[in-house]
């Protein structure tokens, strides 16, 4: 442990999401550290990752899944947010399919349940869903979530919102990270993944500057609801 290192100090007694350890930036090895602090005596607790649209949530819990799991028995799970997008049919019929990605293309109200179930950890096996990127359409039953399991890592831009059905998410997180980058590259990495997943450079910057960045305002108005900041130098490298 370095020299600057300090003990966490619980979210409830913190007064504002911070970047930093005693003033010294933080790194991915003290996301490490505190990921690991979350679950003392055995218990299962649930890590939860905000931020706007192409900040690195995926990118860094895929990487702290991957780190605290290395050398022994799974002992982390995954389960993304993005299982909970309404499927395509349910938008059309809804009239919302232009602006899939807004708070209500969401089962907020399913997310919130199953992150309970998680937390009550009385059942042998907790199946999510996950999200097919290529086919953009949500995956029933895709990741199972297993007793051994004591952490499980959620990312999402929605964690820490109040409104509607949404609330009911933050209250079964025992801490919410909020990844933070340079709106620059923000918008450069998110283009070039709409370009990967099928549209055309033109339609990819149009739903960047629409859609996305009136979700990633929205986002970027609840950081000050997040436990810790996490800045772009802690952040896993993205191509």
């Amino acid at each position: 442990m370095t020299a600057h290192f300090r003990a966490f100090t619980p979210a409830s007694h913190r007064a504002a999401a911070d970047d930093t350890l005693c003033g010294v930036p933080l790194t991915f090895d003290d996301l490490l550290l505190r990921a690991r602090a979350l679950t003392g005596g055995g218990r299962r607790a649930i890590l939860g990752i905000a931020g706007g649209p192409g900040a690195g949530k995926t990118t860094l819990a895929e990487h702290l899944v991957a780190a605290l799991n290395a050398g022994g028995p799974p002992w982390v799970a995954h389960v993304p947010m993005d299982g909970f997008h309404l499927a395509d049919a349910e938008l059309d019929r809804l009239g919302r399919r232009e602006r899939k990605g807004a708070p209500d293309t969401f089962d907020a109200a399913g997310y919130a349940a199953l992150l309970r179930r998680l937390r009550e950890d009385t059942d042998e096996v907790v199946y999510a869903p996950g999200f097919e990127r290529v086919l953009e359409q949500p995956l029933a039953g895709a990741i199972p979530v297993p007793p051994a399991a004591r952490l499980v890592v959620t990312e999402g831009n929605y964690l820490l919102l109040r409104e509607g059905c949404w609330a009911r998410v933050r209250p079964c997180l025992d801490e919410v990270w909020f990844c933070e980058l340079d709106e620059e590259e923000r918008i450069r990495r998110l283009v070039a993944r709409h370009e990967e997943f099928g549209k055309d450079r033109a339609a990819a910057v149009a739903w960047v500057r629409g859609t996305d960045q009136r979700n990633a305002d929205l986002v970027a108005a609840t950081r000050d609801r997040a436990d810790l900041v996490v800045p772009p130098g802690a952040l896993p490298p993205q191509d």
